[in-house]
């Protein structure tokens, strides 16, 4: 089933609202096995990076302290 345009331009609106954006770059051919370690334990490429970004932060603190 397609989204309407309306549903699209709500989501991006909302998305902008809500959210920040990174871009990251990785090696060629390394995107692959990120993509599907991603899937693989956390169900996408987004929650598996933002898990990783707070537990390396979490890590850094503590070494920190």
């Amino acid at each position: 089933m397609a989204i309407s345009e309306a549903r699209q331009r709500a989501n991006a609106k909302y998305n902008k609202k809500a959210y920040d954006r990174l871009e990251m770059k990785v090696p060629k051919g390394e995107k692959e096995s990120i993509v599907a370690h991603a899937e693989k334990t956390d169900g996408t490429l987004n929650k598996f990076l933002n898990r990783a970004v707070r537990e390396a932060m979490e890590r850094d603190n503590k070494e920190t302290e």
